[in-house]
């Protein structure tokens, strides 16, 4: 099976091939991202820590798209989600809503809890399990209405 590095490498050779060079720059920008922790951590990557890398490398593309939306500039902002979309295509397929409620009902039940006090309890439990395929600031929010 393939590593998701791997996968990352092959389709920076793909895009370098097609000479599509917006691709190229966000795919090289990603593997010194995950290059950078592996030589200060010293450490091999795997393919749970290259997810977390990519997540935080769209979600600082979408504070930049609110930033420049808010400043006006569409220009920059149609770029950073192109991106954005480009980072995505590495990410596992998302849940639905139903697969999340249905694993916050059981987290919370399995957790047995009952108030807010129980909500970092159960949001870390549910990280390892949501990571690339859920928006965790939703499933935060999920999990505040069903414990309030």
């Amino acid at each position: 099976m393939t590593t998701l590095k791997n996968q990352i490498t092959d389709a920076l050779k793909t895009s370098m091939r097609a000479k599509d060079m917006a691709t190229v720059t966000v795919l090289r920008s990603l593997q010194a991202a995950i290059k950078q922790i592996e030589v200060d951590e010293r450490i091999e990557l795997g393919d749970a820590q290259v997810l977390a890398v990519i997540e935080k490398q769209i979600k600082q593309r979408k504070e930049s798209i609110k930033a420049f939306e808010g400043a006006g500039r569409d220009d920059l902002a149609s770029k950073e989600q192109a991106e954005a979309e480009i980072l995505s295509q590495f990410l596992p397929e998302a849940m639905t809503e139903e697969e999340l409620d249905s694993l916050i009902e059981q987290t919370i039940s399995a957790q047995e809890a009952t108030s807010m006090k129980d909500m970092g309890k159960v949001m870390n439990s549910l990280r390892p399990i949501i990571a690339g395929r859920a928006d965790p600031s939703v499933v935060s929010a999920k999990i505040k209405a069903k414990l309030a």
